[in-house]
């Protein structure tokens, strides 16, 4: 049996990850197949937390710019996040997959209150693990959000979601001959504005010395090869 590099990750979905072709803003054949995913992680023994951005729905910061208040949009973007953290826990519940949505806001009639030994207990117990609401707070992203709770609960890897195959000093969609990164450290990162992740998030990283793999994990099975030790995407360490 292949030997597995991980027993617990932290995996951070944005949420136009959900999003369908035809614009709607949560499309049920991709979620079960991003559950499958998770389901297959979980089947092999791999403890999964999951933080999913609420980008799809609402980005409170684009609002603010519309003349809202910012801290009400921010608000209003952790609320969608916990919409589409149900939409996962219900996807993943209906392939016989245990998982607890856990929440920075106190919603005790929708999920639970986010506890951090609670959390790392539902891990142990081989239940998915999705932490909803960011942080809890406004000007605070769910990437720095996903850093957090990956410290928080001893992961020893966060994988961030992404379309392309990893990092690319531009946006390899727009530039073509953009160069692609198989390896990185957070400050070459930082210091490029190569933009990953906002800074928060991988200062946090960087200082807590937790490596991220950044990858295209809508690519069929492409996680579980990373865990059995394919060199997939693109990893980011401090040294």
């Amino acid at each position: 049996m292949t030997q597995l590099i991980c027993r617990r990750i932290l995996l951070k979905l944005s949420g136009e990850a959900l999003m369908s072709e035809t614009g709607g803003s949560i499309d049920p054949d991709i979620v079960q197949r991003l559950a499958q995913e998770v389901k297959d992680l979980c089947d092999a023994g791999i403890q999964v937390g999951l933080v999913i951005g609420g980008g799809n729905i609402l980005r409170g910061g684009e609002k603010a710019s519309e003349g809202l208040n910012r801290v009400t949009g921010d608000q209003m973007g952790m609320l969608a996040t916990v919409i589409n953290a149900l939409a996962m826990q219900d996807a993943l519940e209906y392939l016989g997959q245990p998982v607890r949505v856990m929440t920075a806001l106190k919603i005790n009639q929708v999920c639970e209150d986010y506890i951090r030994r609670r959390a790392v207990r539902h891990l142990e117990k081989g239940r998915v693990a999705i932490f909803a609401a960011g942080t809890g707070n406004p000007f605070f992203t769910t990437d720095t959000a996903a850093s957090l709770r990956a410290i928080e609960i001893d992961a020893e890897l966060m994988i961030k979601a992404t379309k392309v195959k990893g990092v690319y000093s531009a946006d390899p969609i727009k530039v073509p001959d953009a160069v692609f990164y198989p390896r990185l450290t957070y400050d070459e990162a930082i210091d490029q504005r190569l933009n990953v992740m906002d800074t928060t998030a991988l200062v946090l990283c960087r200082d807590n010395n937790l490596p991220m793999r950044v990858m295209n994990v809508f690519e069929p099975g492409a996680v579980m090869r990373l865990m059995r030790g394919e060199d997939i995407g693109s990893l980011i360490v401090r040294n």
